[in-house]
């Protein structure tokens, strides 16, 4: 199984979160890390956007 998105590459949330909404639901990230699938196998990355770092799952996240 291979990474959809690439390291230096743009993305959105789909669906941002509460505390997304403090930034704007429309934060663009960038791709920093690509990290290996977890449990349910399912790939996931490290996204940045300022000085906010978190992981998440390919199905949380789009093209920006």
């Amino acid at each position: 199984m291979s990474h959809k998105y690439k390291v230096k590459q743009m993305v959105r949330l789909k669906q941002p979160g509460i505390s997304d909404a403090r930034l704007s639901s429309a934060s663009v990230y960038e791709v920093v890390r690509l990290m290996p699938a977890d449990q349910t196998g399912e790939l996931s990355y490290r996204i940045k956007s300022g000085a906010v770092e978190r992981a998440v799952r390919e199905s949380e996240i789009r093209v920006a």
